[in-house]
């Protein structure tokens, strides 16, 4: 089984996630919304399906990085989210929460020996 097929996003922390997101639209062209920016791809083994990975700020206070103390987050993709959260429980992997299902895809959250938390992401069907 595939386990990480790619990076699906990168997420900090900041004091003025707003003022953050102008800085990198003006110095960097990426343009930001309500929920970060998007970057769309192809897949190298599938050009048929498209990917995206996300980038986002978020608030210095935010809780959605929680139990870690760290002021960022990585998102990766997965196949089979379910089995590959079977494994880790059985490895002692700490899993911070149950899966969660949304329109794009299935959710959750793990930590490393280092106290970092990983966003795990089996996205929806991606075809163009």
């Amino acid at each position: 089984m595939k386990k990480v097929t790619g990076i699906g996003g990168v997420f900090f922390k900041c004091d003025d996630p707003k003022g953050m997101n102008e800085w990198y639209a003006k110095n960097l062209g990426i343009a930001a919304g309500d929920y970060g920016a998007t970057f769309e791809w192809l897949h190298a083994d599938d050009p048929g399906k498209k990917g995206t990975t996300a980038w986002s700020t978020f608030k210095a206070d935010t809780k959605y990085f929680d139990p870690s103390t760290k002021p960022f987050m990585i998102n990766y993709r997965v196949e089979n989210l379910v089995e590959l959260v079977a494994e880790l429980k059985a490895s002692g992997v700490q899993v911070v929460d149950e899966i969660s299902e949304y329109d794009y895809g299935k959710f959750v959250h793990i930590m490393d020996p280092e106290g970092n938390i990983i966003e795990l992401w089996e996205p929806k069907d991606e075809a163009l």
